[in-house]
Order: structure tokens, then sequence, then C-alpha cells
């Protein structure tokens, strides 16, 4: 191939091309890359209290402490009426999921798969559901029920105050 005047030689159509190709790549393996790291933070887990000031917080382990509910702290989701025993509801625009596996316990998950960072789409069957690659997660932990995500939903804090759910 002749040189072209002004350009290197070592630079040619298949290198620009292979070169922008590569680039490309690796922008949308950076963009889709998922974390497989699990979060440290235990299940958090809130259930309604006698005093509407007050929220109960407990872990996964069911011990717990009543707490003072700040006002105006957190950020409000909506209803515990809202959230399904069995099931869950997504608040797509804070990105977490909020499940209630028995009544009265309610948990709240990232809304972001662990696999590659899609957003889940439906809480049904006990599970919580991606659209990209078929991964479910168990409402009452975040555990994965089936791949290919490898590690659970981040636990997120939420509280409940009287029938109002808060993200913490």
């Amino acid at each position: 191939m002749a040189e072209r005047p002004g350009f290197p030689e070592s630079l040619t159509r298949r290198g620009v091309v292979a070169a922008a190709g590569g680039a490309g790549l690796a922008a949308v393996l950076t963009a889709c890359g998922g974390s497989d790291s699990s979060s440290d933070d235990a299940s958090k887990t809130s259930s309604p209290s006698d005093s509407p000031s007050q929220a109960r917080t407990t872990d996964s382990s069911g011990a717990g402490a009543t707490t003072s509910a700040a006002a105006g702290g957190g950020t409000p989701l909506g209803k515990t009426s809202d959230v399904p025993v069995g099931g869950g509801k997504i608040y797509a625009d804070q990105k977490v999921v909020v499940t209630q596996p028995t009544a009265g316990q309610f948990k709240c998950f990232s809304a972001v798969c662990t696999h590659q960072g899609c957003t889940v789409a439906s809480v049904s069957g006990g599970t919580i559901n991606c659209p990209c690659h078929g991964s479910k997660f168990h409402v009452a932990d975040g555990s994965v029920a089936h791949g290919p995500a490898a590690a659970p939903l981040p636990s997120k804090q939420v509280t409940v105050s009287g029938s109002e759910i808060s993200l913490a």
C-alpha cells in the first residue's frame, strides 16, 4: 500500500477500523459491566409501630430497636399497602425494590441486578426478576434464586412510620 502524504506508513484503514472497534467494545463492556461484589450490610427490615413518630427497624436475625423517625428523614417511597405480602414493589426513580416477605416485615434491596447492571422489572412468585438475562432473587433476603447473577441484591435500609415507607 502506498504511503499517503501526512499519514504514517503504519496507519492503515484496517488498523484504524480495528482500533475504533476495540475502543467501542471496551466502552460497552465498561458501561454494561456489573459488580460481582456483594454487600456486607445485613438485611434491614422495618415494621409498623404503635406510634406514627416511631419506626421499628430490625435486621435479618429478627432483633430490633425502636428509633424515632425524624420529620422529613429519608426519602418517602409510598404506602405499606402498595407492597403485597409475599411480593414487592419496584421504585424505579430511587432504584430500589421493597418487599414484604411476611405480613408487616418490609425489606429493601437495590433494584440494580448484580449480573450486568440492568434494573429489575417485576416481583412475582416470591422472586425479584431481572428481564435482561433471567436472574431471580428471593424477596426475603435478596439472595440469588436463579442465575446468571452470582451475587445477591445489596440490601438498603428502609423505615416504616405508620403506613408510610421511607428509604433511610
